[in-house]
């Protein structure tokens, strides 16, 4: 029994190295008339569905959870709707996204710009704001409109 733990950790710790992979959260925000919280970073371009990386020992809805309030100021109030699992091969051969829906959430206040976040707000989900990316319009298709799916970001 012994034996069998080591050699599992072994092959854990192997895998992390030969076959490592990033895992990252997205959220898309909706309140009850669809408009959409939108991010907007110091260091990237573009708008974004709120969310970032999975941390060692975190799930993904604690990180999800973790991100939309830190980038949104949003704190959820029920667990989120999964979407979606994505393959983020632009980032990275080994980059995947998750995708979430959150509808019951609270507005803390207003998210103030810092060195990460260069503004977030709600936006109606017909009049997005200039530079929206297109992965978040496709997430937003196929999670409000019924697109289909795509396995990429």
């Amino acid at each position: 029994m012994r034996f069998e733990r080591i050699s599992a950790r072994l092959m854990h710790i192997y895998f992390r190295f030969a076959r490592p992979m990033t895992l990252g959260v997205r959220a898309i925000v909706a309140d009850s008339e669809n408009r959409i919280l939108l991010v907007r970073h110091t260091y990237v371009s573009g708008w974004h569905l709120p969310g970032g990386g999975v941390e060692a020992g975190e799930s993904m809805l604690e990180a999800l959870a973790r991100e939309v309030e830190e980038e949104g100021a949003v704190r959820m109030r029920a667990p989120a709707i999964l979407h979606g699992m994505f393959f983020n091969r632009s980032a990275s051969p080994r980059d995947h996204v998750a995708v979430y829906l959150v509808r019951d959430f609270e507005v803390l206040g207003v998210r103030a710009p810092d060195h990460e976040i260069a503004e977030a707000g709600f936006f109606p989900r017909h009049a997005m704001p200039d530079g929206v990316t297109r992965a978040t319009l496709a997430r937003l298709a196929e999670a409000l409109d019924g697109a289909p799916t795509d396995a990429f970001w």
